[in-house]
C-alpha cells in the first residue's frame, strides 16, 4: 500500500474543516474495534490512516486518507508537540532532525 501524504505534510480534514500536520502514519487502521465503531465517519479501515496534530489545539487525531486533502496555506501549525517531532519548517512542510 502506498501513502498519499508524507510525515510533515500539512493537511486539511474534508469533513471537519480543521488543518494540521501529519506526524505518523499506518498502512491501515490500527485502532481497536471499540474506537472504530465510535468513529463518526467510519471510513474503510483498509487504507492509509494518519496521526495528525490539529492546528490551534493540544490534541491529535487519527484520520483515514480518504478524509484528507492537501492544505495549501503553507502556514505553520500551532501545536504543543511540534518541537517534539519536528525541528524545521520550510515551504509549507515540517522536517525531522534526520531530514537535513
Amino acid at each position: 500500500m502506498t501513502f498519499k501524504y508524507e510525515i510533515g505534510r500539512l493537511v486539511h480534514h474534508k469533513r471537519y474543516e480543521y488543518r494540521g500536520v501529519i506526524f505518523d502514519r499506518d498502512t491501515e487502521c490500527t485502532a481497536d474495534e471499540a474506537w472504530y465503531t465510535n468513529n463518526q465517519t467510519q471510513p474503510s479501515r483498509n487504507q492509509p490512516w494518519y496521526h495528525v496534530m490539529v492546528d490551534g489545539a493540544s490534541h491529535t487525531t487519527y484520520v483515514a486518507e480518504s478524509n484528507l486533502k492537501p492544505d495549501s496555506s503553507n502556514k505553520p501549525v500551532s501545536h504543543p508537540l511540534i518541537k517534539r517531532f519536528f525541528n524545521g519548517f520550510h515551504n509549507g512542510h515540517y522536517y525531522k532532525a534526520s531530514q537535513n
